[in-house]
């Protein structure tokens, strides 16, 4: 870490430049709501640590730091199309369109852009969006809606001297007054990691875009109407870079890995939250400013209550492609819940043997290609049953496990959901049954899937019978061999 104890007045300041406010007098008006995004492009934050950045380290420290992995072919290239279109739309590529950076097939009139959502809901708000990759503009991906968009060409005139200008033009606007949302694309830290990798000039890149970002936070700080007002500023990538040559698009870890910064009134200084998605940024956009949308991000200001999050989790055992030091799976249910592996045959790879709990980066890592990087609808931790996988190693050759649930309340006669996100992919014999049963009875067939699911929010009904005042729910994967996989996260019965 690059810390010295000269910058700690500079965190400090940082700090308050990126929103934490006082609370108002009684009866004294409430803040204006203020939001400022800053977009780097292509930005590795384990290189952001290694490198002198210490307007990042503030915001960091002060702040809201969310790490997440994006989707890779299959569903979109990890490339910037994709990725800026998650992040202005708060949807995944299967929902705004848009797979790779031809942005053929885009749905930004059915998922605009959060500034233009916020034009949308109030066209009193004034918003502001500069950019010097001009498809951002161009492409409609940050809409013509908007009330100020400036656009620079880093792609003709370079990146570095149009980052200055994207810079210059931002911190006159803000300083003076300017809008109440604003989104700001540095690029250079892209064009550097493609042309000479991630070593040393990249690492200078960032120290450049930190100290602009520095410069961008003053001018919010230093306008005259600053303390009356409430800021929530965010700042992002929409991908990162093959380390050490540069490049992306593909399903590797450090091509696929993005951050999230927020800090502001109601986010804990600090927080390292493992739920964080590259959609969230949108949807908290909108939460600040009190607009509700049908995203599939939400608010970094709400946490996760799933008891997968909570768990306590391991490094591998059989799995080889994994670093012996990613703690990021365990067979350990939460309490209240169970796994059955009755019938489970000995042997097998054991990090699979059953239902398990991983993250994405654990999973993904088994095997690249196969669809794992896009459950794109899990949070965290999520329970999975990896036949493929355990297939891998000597004994694998038949898989059966239940993922049991605790009892939940429900009332007789009464009609309830099983809210849950599924990715699922369909081979052979192999089957998935969500099954319910009542006060401790004969299971019940709620769903058998028998085609691909792929990160799908799922909500059944479920009749509970006269009677009943309990219900579990479970998920049972059997007569699977080595086919492929199913997942389940975050089950809520309503």
């Amino acid at each position: 870490m690059h810390r010295t104890i000269g910058r700690l007045c500079l965190v400090l300041s940082v700090a308050v430049a990126a929103g934490v406010v006082a609370a108002a007098p009684a009866g004294a008006a409430a803040p204006v709501k203020k939001l400022l995004v800053v977009g780097m492009d292509g930005l590795n934050w384990d290189s952001v640590v290694a490198a002198d950045a210490p307007n990042l380290d503030a915001l960091a420290a002060q702040g809201l730091l969310g790490r997440s992995l994006v989707q890779c072919p299959g569903v979109a290239d990890s490339s910037s199309g994709p990725g800026w279109s998650n992040i202005a739309t708060g949807v995944w590529p299967d929902r705004h369109g848009v797979t790779n950076n031809s942005f053929t097939g885009k749905q930004y009139g059915t998922y605009p852009d959060f500034l233009t959502r916020l034009e949308r809901a109030n066209p009193a708000y004034a918003t502001y969006s500069a950019v010097d990759w001009a498809a951002l503009h161009n492409q409609g991906t940050f809409s013509s809606a908007i009330d100020v968009r400036v656009t620079y060409d880093g792609d003709a005139n370079g990146y570095a001297a149009q980052d200055e200008k994207i810079t210059a033009d931002a911190v006159s606007r803000l300083a003076a007054g300017g809008p109440d949302a604003s989104f700001v694309y540095l690029g250079n830290t892209d064009a550097v990691a493609h042309s000479l990798g991630t070593n040393t000039a990249y690492r200078s890149a960032i120290a450049k875009q930190d100290q602009q970002l520095g410069r961008i936070l003053a001018a919010v700080r230093a306008r005259p109407t600053y303390a009356q007002e409430d800021w929530l500023i965010m700042v992002t990538t929409d991908h990162g870079h093959r380390v050490p040559l540069g490049g992306h698009g593909g399903c590797g870890i450090d091509e696929r890995g993005t951050f999230l910064l927020a800090a502001g009134s109601g986010i804990t200084a600090g927080a390292r939250p493992i739920d964080v998605r590259q959609v969230d940024l949108a949807a908290s956009a909108l939460e600040h400013f009190g607009v509700a949308a049908p995203l599939d991000g939400r608010t970094v200001r709400v946490r996760s209550t799933d008891p997968f999050d909570a768990l306590a989790l391991r490094t591998r055992v059989d799995e080889t492609g994994i670093p012996s030091t990613l703690a990021g799976w365990t067979p350990t249910a939460p309490s209240g819940w169970s796994v059955d592996r009755s019938r489970m045959p000995s042997g097998g790879v054991t990090e699979w043997r059953g239902w398990s709990f991983a993250t994405d980066e654990f999973w993904s890592r088994t095997q690249s290609g196969q669809e794992r990087e896009n459950a794109l609808r899990t949070r965290g931790v999520f329970a999975v049953a990896d036949s493929d996988e355990f297939a891998d190693r000597s004994g694998g050759s038949s898989y059966d496990s239940t993922l049991v649930s605790p009892q939940y309340t429900v009332n007789p006669g009464s009609t309830v959901r099983l809210h849950y996100v599924t990715h699922y992919r369909q081979e052979g014999a192999q089957k998935a049954d969500v099954l319910v049963s009542f006060n401790g009875g004969a299971d019940q067939l709620v769903k058998r899937y028998s085609a691909d699911a792929r990160a799908t929010v799922e909500s059944l009904p479920v009749t509970v019978p006269a009677g009943a005042t309990a219900m579990t729910v479970k998920f049972r994967y059997y007569d699977a061999s080595n086919n492929w996989y199913w997942v389940i996260d975050d089950l809520r019965v309503a």
